[in-house]
């Protein structure tokens, strides 16, 4: 019999450098008509901690993805790279001295040698590395294309400010009032910043998410991201004959204009250019000390909808166009200046948080919706629906339901030249520059006479200085401000003195068109070639984390619909096609006086319960996400050294839907294991295979079913159907060749290292990884044998096995014969015996 042992080590080694030599996996320039398949996955920013056990979850789906649709014909682009510049490799290098071209160098070399060490079939001539000049010298020239088409633009505008990494943060990466690198309080500055215009394309980021083939839960985000909302913009007036602002005016954006009659007091933003000017002399105190306050906090933390909501009153008043009354104007954080107009119209009546600060500070309420049936409450915000609800309290519309008044009253008021309907978005311009080192230059000259100039395209790209202090100002500059030598050049325009821009590029920038870069990466003269990029576009199957949803994605569209304007690129969204892998979490074992363990100190044993090894202690799991804090980080190279990456594999697609967050077991694992090693024993001697059908059904039935699951990535259901194969054939007294060398094409995109093994060991020529993928017969798929339940009165009492084709009064006569029913039929009278095809037999009874 054939040694159990799998000598994975060298093994791996053995294939991962004949593929590479043979160049097995490498796309060609441009794919076959009809013929293309472009799978990525999110590159990696590589970090000094390299893999864990997670990342390779989505880089092993989109491997066997790809393995399958190359043996099934297609031209398959399947490149890698890295994520390189930002904040980690900057606080990182801060940290130890080094600089940070060097620490993320090292740290792309170990993440290159964790991911091929898995066998993952990139095409690695195609690598990227967004700090390569030659790489960030196509994203300076995306800027210049933003920046002549408008879109890029400077602003003094208020900011979120980390004080520990010294540096802007966008919206998107403050979470609950804090940075998301460092969890530091995020502050409030206002600060000199570019800006890219994305709300300029607001409505086509909405309208286009039609039609892709993206996770529900993701479309929802970036919908609500970009908050797409239908109404109106009115026009308030200021009515205080003693203060400044005294007749100007303002506008408020609302969704239900058809209240308007139920406006009791105005809300302006703390920041409001007009607060100064309705602020009565006896307010001023109490309003200056409000907007200092409000200035120190973050959107997310002012715009919480728990959090309890203060405002001051600023002694001035407004007049309602509807009805002139004057109504009170106030001031609160929970109003934003960058959103909508920075001003609102409060109904306390019909809106639950202005009903909590009207009730807070004894403001009037007026009901001005009621339902069409009942009492409004008494005690609460009546928040109406417009199908169930009619207006009152409001002479123009009274009786009216709520969608026709609120055309009405929009009617009304572009009628009367104080309002007009309109659509807002909740979207907001993009934060775009950094003021840290490490980051790719703004390709930007500032000249006291032309303003600022775009660095000239053929003297891009604008290098990042080689420096040796490159600690943030936390004065709102950048490092590079202070490098005199790099910042003076000649402005572009006019030849006089100039200054480069000093703030860099955030980390999305690079990846906002990588995939782009993929598709022609040794290309000197452009960043692609139009004519490869028609061929490649659009990705077909993008893989990632579900955290991007708001994040690259947004931005990735943004900059795609840029490009397709200007008729650099050719399809209109970037990735066809989405999926997200599940996060996989681990066991995490703390003692009773709180210390975590890492694994090493433990004995683990069923369900995951442990023994202290130093004392004893019975230790019950924790399910958590991974982090060195718990101590509960796995390193893919350890548990390659134990088992081999193919049972790594194998293990991550079978640990459960791809989706779904899997928590790591060790001793799962085992399990995966032992199944490959009754495949290398089965499979690994061709002299006892034998020639004939074998199980031709089986066969055909697992050849369709993991073809449809690994496209439909249900991997591990694929792996369920290999297992029940590989038992059938084991069950038979001689192994067919045709079973054999199926069963090993299947396994082969999941297993590559063995089954190329066995496949040599077993006379075989070539590369199983480049083999037609065996084909079916559906008419192989039609069961032979089908089991049906068996019921009396409904109730299942036993089982039966008929053909498939058997005659109804066969089955009939076969349930009847059943064992288990003669006993539960005795003493019952038989009243008829209904037969449901291919699922059931119910014998009614009484």
């Amino acid at each position: 019999m054939k040694s159990e042992h799998i000598p994975y080590p060298e093994i791996e080694a053995k294939w991962q450098k004949r593929w590479l030599e043979a160049g097995i996996f490498k796309a060609p320039k441009t794919p076959r008509p009809g013929k293309k398949f472009y799978c990525l996955d999110m590159f990696p920013y590589p970090s000094a901690d390299g893999l864990h056990v997670g990342h390779p979850e989505g880089y092993t789906a989109t491997d066997i993805l790809c393995r399958y649709r190359r043996r099934k014909g297609e031209d398959v682009l399947h490149p890698m790279g890295w994520d390189a510049f930002g904040l980690p490799a900057e606080n990182f290098a801060l940290q130890t001295g080094t600089h940070p071209s060097i620490v993320t160098q090292r740290n792309i070399a170990n993440f290159r040698r964790q991911i091929q060490s898995l066998g993952f079939s990139y095409d690695w001539d195609r690598e990227v590395d967004t700090t390569d000049p030659g790489y960030y010298k196509w994203t300076q020239w995306i800027f210049l294309q933003l920046f002549k088409k408008g879109l890029a633009f400077e602003g003094t505008i208020p900011i979120n400010w980390c004080p520990s990494c010294k540096t802007g943060l966008a919206n998107e990466e403050v979470f609950g009032g804090e940075c998301e690198r460092c969890g530091s309080k995020v502050e409030r500055r206002n600060m000199r910043q570019w800006m890219l215009k994305i709300t300029a394309y607001a409505e086509r980021l909405l309208s286009d998410l039609e039609g892709l083939d993206w996770p529900e839960s993701t479309l929802a985000m970036q919908r609500n991201w970009i908050g797409r909302s239908e109404g109106a913009q009115i026009t308030f007036k200021v009515d205080s004959p003693e203060l400044p602002g005294h007749e100007k005016a303002f506008d408020v954006f609302t969704t239900r204009p058809d209240t308007l009659y139920g406006a009791t007091y105005m809300v302006l933003a703390p920041e409001h250019p007009l607060v100064r000017e309705v602020t009565a002399p006896d307010r001023k105190k109490k309003v200056d000390a409000y907007v200092k306050a409000a200035a120190n906090k973050s959107d997310l933390a002012r715009s919480a909808l728990e959090k309890e909501k203060t405002g001051e009153f600023t002694g001035g008043y407004a007049l309602n166009p509807m009805n002139g009354k004057r109504i009170p104007i106030w001031i609160a954080d929970y109003v934003l200046s960058g959103y909508g107009t920075g001003a609102i119209m409060a109904v306390p009546g019909h809106d639950e948080r202005d009903w909590e600060f009207a009730k807070k500070y004894e403001i009037p309420i007026v009901q001005v919706v009621r339902p069409k049936e009942g009492e409004a409450p008494k005690d609460a915000a009546y928040v109406a629906q417009d199908d169930d609800a009619v207006a009152c309290n409001s002479p123009l519309i009274d009786g009216m339901p709520a969608a026709w008044a609120k055309e009405k009253m929009i009617k009304y008021f572009e009628s009367h030249g104080f309002g007009k309907g309109t659509v807002t978005y909740k979207l907001r311009d993009w934060v775009f520059s950094r003021q840290r080192y490490w980051g790719e230059p703004i390709p930007i000259v500032h000249c006291e006479k032309c303003g600022a100039v775009p660095v000239p395209e053929k003297d891009l790209p604008v290098l990042l200085p080689k420096v040796q202090d490159y600690k943030p100002t936390g004065t709102g500059e950048s490092p590079l401000a202070a490098i005199d030598s790099w910042v003076k050049t000649k402005c572009p325009a006019c030849g006089g003195a100039g200054k480069r821009e000093t703030n860099t590029m955030p980390q999305w920038a690079g990846s906002c068109w990588y995939y782009l870069r993929f598709m022609d990466p040794k290309n000197g003269n452009a960043g692609w070639d139009p004519g490869v990029e028609k061929a490649w576009a659009p990705v077909d199957c993008y893989v990632g984390g579900a955290e991007h949803a708001v994040l690259h994605l947004l931005y990735a569209r943004f900059w795609h619909k840029v490009l397709l304007d200007l008729g650099f690129v050719s399809t209109k969204e970037p990735f066809q096609k989405l999926r997200h892998q599940g996060p996989i979490t681990s066991f995490a074992y703390r003692d009773a006086r709180g210390v975590f363990h890492p694994y090493s100190e433990l004995e683990i044993g069923e369900g995951g319960r442990a023994t202290l090894k130093s004392s004893g202690e019975q230790i019950e799991p924790l399910i958590a996400k991974m982090s060195k804090s718990k101590k509960n980080v796995i390193n893919p190279d350890e548990v390659l050294e134990r088992f081999g990456a193919d049972v790594f594999r194998m293990y991550e697609m079978f640990m459960g839907p791809f989706e779904d967050t899997k928590p790591w077991d060790m001793r799962a694992i085992e399990g995966m294991a032992r199944f490959l090693r009754r495949a290398w024993v089965h499979f690994g001697d061709d002299a006892q295979w034998k020639d004939g059908d074998g199980l031709k059904h089986d066969r055909h039935k697992t050849i369709a079913k993991v073809g449809v699951d690994i496209d439909a990535f249900r991997f591990n259901t694929a792996i369920s159907a290999m297992m029940i194969y590989l038992n059938k054939i084991q069950e038979q007294p001689v192994v067919a060749r045709a079973d054999a060398e199926a069963f090993l094409a299947l396994l082969n995109p999941f297993a590559p290292h063995l089954t190329e093994e066995l496949w040599e060991k077993t006379r075989h020529k070539g590369f199983l990884s480049s083999e037609p993928w065996p084909a079916f017969d559906p008419a192989q798929l039609k069961e032979s044998q089908i089991e049906l339940a068996v019921q009396i009165n409904g109730k299942v009492k036993d089982r039966l096995t008929v053909a498939a084709d058997e005659a109804e009064e066969s089955v009939k006569e076969k349930a009847l014969a059943l064992p288990k029913i003669k006993d539960a039929l005795n003493g019952h009278e038989v009243v008829k015996v209904l037969v449901v095809k291919n699922r059931l037999v119910n014998i009614v009874v009484r």
